[in-house]
């Protein structure tokens, strides 16, 4: 049987994340997934594919918004916005986002070495999924590009086989991690339900030199993309797991069952 064998959100774009036995589906994803995002001074969105730094701050959730932790630094809440409008760029997408606060923006630009300040995602502020054919598939948070990613732990293991020193699930940031699949299973999907949540498999996720990154010690190397490029290249991009869209609202728990349509 396929299910749900594990569940993560990533409250802060390229920061750590956190494992959920359940989460809860809004309009835009995974509640608290991708919410806030660490900018440049201009407004431009990091991620660690240029500030590895990033996989070095870890995030729990609390009722006032966020924590942060990072080495040689005092935990810092960051609240749900609430300290002004502030235009940011995410990829081609320009939006209106609110500040954090002056103590927030001060920590995380100490850590990075260079002025910095956190975004939080309103409700006001719209991002729309890339349409699938034809089909709307609603709003997004400050994930790349659709909500949702999706890894079957075979296709994990099938990598690891191939690998000299294996890598662990984190470098790929999955929504949910799905057991019972042969490698790859999760790529025929068109359809699935998961729990009483209908989605849409939107398009295979494209690797990039994210995967690389040392998520305990922020250090880069090859591994895996130059393996993965060896069987897992679709044209000029190497693919592994696949984006979803959910189709309403609700929740998902680990062991739900999983039926591809």
């Amino acid at each position: 049987m396929i299910r749900v064998n594990g569940i993560r959100v990533y409250p802060v774009k390229s920061l750590r994340g956190i494992e959920l036995e359940q989460g809860t589906l809004d309009d835009v994803g995974l509640r608290q997934d991708r919410r806030w995002l660490v900018v440049d001074a201009s407004g431009r969105f990091h991620t660690q594919r240029w500030r590895p730094r990033l996989a070095l701050i870890g995030t729990r959730l609390a009722e006032q918004g966020v924590v942060l932790s990072a080495p040689r630094m005092t935990d810092m809440t960051v609240p749900s916005g609430g300290h002004g409008s502030l235009e940011i760029t995410v990829w081609k997408d320009r939006c209106v986002a609110e500040g954090c606060g002056a103590d927030v923006d001060g920590w995380v630009s100490a850590f990075l070495g260079e002025p910095c300040r956190i975004a939080w995602m309103p409700a006001t502020t719209v991002r729309m999924i890339n349409r699938r054919r034809d089909e709307s598939l609603g709003r997004i948070a400050f994930a790349d590009a659709y909500p949702l990613l999706a890894i079957s732990e075979a296709s994990l293991a099938g990598l690891n086989a191939r690998l000299e020193s294996p890598v662990p699930m984190n470098r790929f940031r999955p929504n949910f991690i799905i057991s019972g699949l042969p490698p790859h299973g999760e790529d025929g999907w068109d359809r699935v339900r998961i729990g009483s949540v209908d989605f849409v498999a939107t398009k295979l996720c494209e690797r990039c030199v994210l995967t690389t990154i040392d998520q305990d010690t922020a250090v880069p190397g090859g591994e895996p993309l130059r393996t993965l490029a060896t069987y897992r290249r679709r044209g000029s991009n190497v693919v592994f797991g696949v984006y979803l869209a959910h189709q309403g609202t609700g929740v998902v728990r680990c062991g739900d069952e999983v039926e591809p349509a």
